[in-house]
Parts: structure tokens; C-alpha cells; sequence
């Protein structure tokens, strides 16, 4: 039985669909109106597009009025184009962020709103693109829904729309149906996917789906479980020269590191190759070592994980062989299909689109010839002509794969690289002040290993974190020796990670260096550590401000 919707006479059923480009929400919007208008209904449509980038989803707005109520006021009714908010009984949101977009939007309030969302999500530029975890909390989203909305369903309909073969729009349709939000039965739904005459079959099963799991839901969704990959190890290797390295692994590093390491050496191997993972791993043995020597038993190994971590993220850093190599793997272009739904005889054609810079070819030369090139002022104005409004590749093309597919081939040349001599040279001199400040505090060490997290990405993102590293390392001097130097260059990470701007990071380290100067118990050393202190904020400020 569906539950009626309460309203006064001549008042329309007011609904707003937020949903991104491919979900649908133009079809789900016109199948409500297609129902609506068959059951006798007054029933209009209206779309506010968002823009690219998943900085914002088209917002459909509906407007429903039985036909009787028209009739009674004696002439047709005048239905509104964009939603009020306050004013919306029922919000559908196709994605976990956009239930939250929605709310800030005022769209959703606890007196009247139907809140339905799926809970999955597509992660947006700025997520990705974010100098650390730049994820959204979805639970914060889902507390949020408890009470803004009188009624909250929220269910992974991505999943259930890809069980049936079908897209998330038709899972969608039957949530709305088994929430009893709308006063229409389900065999009118039902009819409305048939009469589309497109994917019937597959709609219908998603529908199913949906309208079963949104009638069983519970009256409070449960929180989003978001499990840590476990990180096993293995007894055996499939290559003998692999399991050489596994042997050695667990008979020379203490056993709360080995699945950490375990999964830097996949990550090294399929980087580059089995010397390379070599070279990991004995790096990794110094580390330990030097863990051990200063009590590193006593406290989990914290610098050995933490180092096993970071550096296998710094040697397989992200350079123009890399990418290249990761477009054109079959597993690629196998999740692009799977994610576009393509089905048997379509033809899916992919288009990279690639912006390089002055550093990213010069760096993929020889060391010598790259130095040379990146110095050469025609060479540098001839980059610009040439590639000043970035280039498209088709990588479904034989000349676009092949070209793609050469670059990545230059995988074996790598360390022949001037990007990676300066990588080398930078992990080196980080590595070497992580055991200069072992000696005199082991959680400033750690925190220092930590720092490397801002170093990432490739082309502006990198550069920015490689300056704000640096910036970290420079004040990682100056508080050494301080009783609280671990917490303070914590805090300071944790600002770096905060913006793009640097503005929290230009804050905290003026705070840090405030609390330098002022500290009476350590004048002495706060007077020879201030000026470089003081560079430092200046150089961070200098830089927010450039950009």
C-alpha cells in the first residue's frame, strides 16, 4: 500500500531529480510525467543544467497537480520552473554528494522532504585532485539526511542498477515507487518503463530491485562501512626471482611490516622492474635497521611502516612514461567500456587529452640532454607554440595507441631520465635527514617520513607539493629539539593538506614560529632559529600570493 501524500487541495507534488551527466536524469524526470499524465495529471519538467567536472548535477524540478483540483479552480494551473527551497516534498539524488548538495540548497527540510539517494559515489576533480585524502565524508552526508529530511532512504542503487544490466535512473524510478512517495501504484510505473519501448527488460529488473530494497528500508540508514584493505602476504611468488625477494622479506624485516611491504614491491615490480624492487627493499633494510637501533621494537616499528609506505610512493612517481603506460593497458580500456555500459556492436572510441610542459619533456629525455634542453630559451618558446592548447590523442586509433605505446615502452630507459635523477636525488636527501633527526627524536622522524604525502600527481599538482615539502623539511629543522617538534610538524602537515592556496599552511607556520620566539626555555636557540623560521612563512606566503 502506498503511503498518500498529504496535501492541500490545488497544491502540486513538488520534486526535485539531481542526478550527473549518464545517469539518466532526464529519462527518470520524463518517465514520472509520462506516469503522471496517464493517470489523468497535470505535469511539467524543467532542467537547470550544472557544469562540467562534477562541480554541480542538472537539478530536474517537477511539479505534479491531479487533474480534478485543476478543474476545480476553474482554469489550468500555473506550475512553477526551479525549485523554492523549503518548498520540495520529495528530492532524489542520484549520488551520495549531490543528496548533500541538495540540502545545502535549502531543498530538503524535516517537516515535509522525502530524501532518496543512492549511496555511491563518483568522485569529483576536486576529490581527486586534492594534495591528500580529499574524499567527503559520506557518513557526514547521511547524518546530515537524519535530520534535514522527514524521511531518509538511502541505498547503493548504482549496485542494484549493474546487478539487473540496467542504469542507475530505472533502480532510481523503483526506489521512488517502494518509498510510497507518490500516489501511483506500482503497475503504474511499471507501464511507463514499457511504454519507453527501450531497454525494457533490463529497466524492469532495476526497478525491481529498487522498489524492494526502498519498501524494506530501515528508518534509519545504517552508516557506510569503508573497511581497509587487508594486506596479505603471500607464501609463494609465480616468478622465482620474485620469491627470492618474498624469502628474504620475512626473514630479515620484522613481521608488523611485511604486508606493507609486500605491497610496495607489487607496486615497484609493476612500476618498473625486479631491480628496482631490489633497490626498494634494500632501502627499506637500512630503514629498518636504523629503526631498530634506536628502539623501534618498543613502538610497532612505526618509522620502518611508515617508511616502507612512503617510499614505495615516492619511487614509482608519476612521470609521462607512467601515464602513458596506464592508458594503454587492456584492463583500461576494459573498465572505460564497463563504465560507459557498452554493449555488443557499439564502437567506443577514447580521446586522451594531454597538456605537457617544458618539465615533463625535458624530463623524459636523457639526463644530459634534458639539462641542456630545459635551459634553451627557442626550445622552450617552440614547447609553448606547440603544445599551448594541450592534445588530443585517440588512443582507439592504431597511430594514437602506437604513439601512446612507445612512450610507455620507454620504461626502460627510465633511469637513464633527468626526472629521475631529481626524484632520486630528493628521495636521497629526504631519506638522509630522516636519519640525521633519528638520533636526536624518533616521532619527529616518523612525522618527516610522513611529510612525503604531500608529493604526488604529476605536472602543477606535483610541483605545488614538492614546494610545500620543502617548506616542511626547513621547519622540521628549526623545531628539532623541541620537547613538541613531532606535534607541531604534524599540525603543519595537516594545514598543507588543508588548501590549495597554502593559506593554512602560511597560518600555522606563524603560529609554530610565534610559539619559537616566545618560549623562554629555549631563547637561545628561538633567536638562531627565527630568521629561518621567518624565511620560511615568507617563502609559503610568497607563494599563496603568486598563485
Amino acid at each position: 500500500m502506498n503511503r498518500k501524500t498529504e496535501l492541500l487541495p490545488g497544491t502540486p507534488i513538488k520534486i526535485a531529480v539531481l542526478a550527473m551527466g549518464g545517469q539518466g536524469g532526464g529519462v527518470l524526470a520524463d518517465w514520472i510525467v509520462d506516469m503522471a499524465e496517464h493517470a489523468g495529471w497535470w505535469a511539467q519538467t524543467t532542467s537547470v543544467p550544472g557544469v562540467a567536472q562534477r562541480t554541480g548535477a542538472t537539478i530536474y524540478y517537477l511539479e505534479l497537480l491531479p487533474e480534478a483540483d485543476a478543474e476545480a479552480a476553474g482554469k489550468p494551473p500555473t506550475l512553477a520552473m526551479m525549485p523554492t527551497p523549503g518548498d520540495v516534498d520529495l528530492v532524489v539524488a542520484a549520488e551520495l554528494m549531490e543528496a548533500g548538495r541538495a540540502m545545502q540548497r535549502g531543498l530538503v527540510t524535516p517537516d515535509r522532504s522525502t530524501l532518496i539517494t543512492s549511496t555511491h559515489r563518483s568522485y569529483s576533480v576536486t576529490e581527486k585532485a586534492a594534495l591528500g585524502n580529499g574524499i567527503g565524508d559520506g557518513n557526514s552526508v547521511l547524518d546530515a539526511g537524519r535530520n534535514a529530511a522527514r524521511r531518509l532512504i538511502a541505498l547503493d542503487l548504482q549496485v542494484l542498477a549493474e546487478q539487473a544490466g540496467s542504469v542507475i535512473s530505472a533502480s532510481l524510478f523503483g526506489a521512488i515507487a517502494g518509498s510510497g512517495a507518490l500516489p501511483f501504484g506500482r503497475e503504474a510505473f511499471e507501464n511507463t518503463i514499457r511504454s519507453a519501448g527501450k531497454g525494457v527488460e533490463a529497466s524492469l529488473r532495476a526497478f525491481a530491485l529498487g522498489f524492494n530494497a526502498a519498501a524494506s528500508a530501515p528508518a534509519v540508514p545504517a552508516p557506510i562501512e569503508t573497511p581497509r584493505p587487508t594486506l596479505d602476504v603471500p607464501e609463494r611468488a609465480a616468478q622465482p626471482q620474485v620469491q627470492a625477494l618474498l624469502d628474504r622479506l620475512k626473514v630479515e624485516f620484522p613481521a608488523a611490516t611485511h604486508g606493507i611491504l609486500v605491497a610496495g614491491l607489487r607496486r615497484l615490480l609493476d612500476y618498473q622492474d625486479l631491480a628496482y624492487a631490489k633497490e626498494y627493499l634494500a632501502r627499506c633494510h637500512t630503514l629498518c635497521a636504523l629503526d631498530e637501533r634506536y628502539g623501534g621494537a618498543a613502538k610497532d616499528w612505526a618509522l620502518a611502516q611508515a617508511a616502507a609506505h612512503r617510499l614505495a610512493v615516492a619511487m614509482s612517481y608519476d612521470d609521462v612514461i607512467r601515464v602513458a603506460d596506464l592508458k594503454t593497458r587492456g584492463s583500461r580500456f576494459e573498465r572505460v567500456a564497463r563504465e560507459v555500459g557498452l554493449k555488443g556492436g557499439q564502437v567506443l572510441q577514447t580521446t586522451e587529452f594531454t597538456h605537457p610542459r617544458l618539465e615533463e619533456i625535458c624530463g623524459t629525455l636523457p639526463a644530459g640532454i634534458g639539462r641542456r634542453l630545459e635551459r634553451s630559451t627557442w626550445f622552450a618558446a617552440w614547447v609553448k607554440r606547440r603544445f599551448a592548447h594541450g592534445k588530443r590523442i585517440s588512443s582507439s586509433t592504431f597511430g594514437g595507441f602506437f604513439s601512446l605505446y612507445a612512450v610507455a615502452g620507454m620504461r626502460r630507459f627510465r633511469r637513464r631520465t633527468l626526472r629521475h635523477q631529481v626524484e632520486s636525488a630528493q628521495i636521497a636527501r629526504w631519506l638522509k635527514r630522516v636519519e640525521k633527526v633519528m638520533a636526536q627524536d624518533y616521532g619527529l622522524a616518523v612525522e618527516i617520513v610522513h611529510c612525503r604525502q604531500l608529493v604526488k600527481g604529476y605536472s602543477g599538482t606535483h610541483e605545488r607539493g614538492g614546494e610545500r615539502f620543502e617548506t616542511l623539511m626547513n621547519a622540521a629543522d628549526t623545531l628539532c629539539g623541541r620537547h613538541d617538534a613531532a606535534r607541531t610538524l604534524a599540525d603543519l602537515r595537516t594545514a598543507a593538506l588543508a588548501d590549495e592556496e597554502g593559506k593554512q599552511l602560511g597560518q600555522a607556520l606563524a603560529r609554530a614560529l610565534g610559539t619559537v620566539a616566545g618560549s623562554a626555555a629555549s631563547a637561545t636557540a628561538s633567536e638562531a632559529s627565527a630568521p629561518r623560521l621567518a624565511g620560511v612563512t615568507r617563502h609559503t606566503a610568497a607563494v599563496a600570493q603568486a598563485r
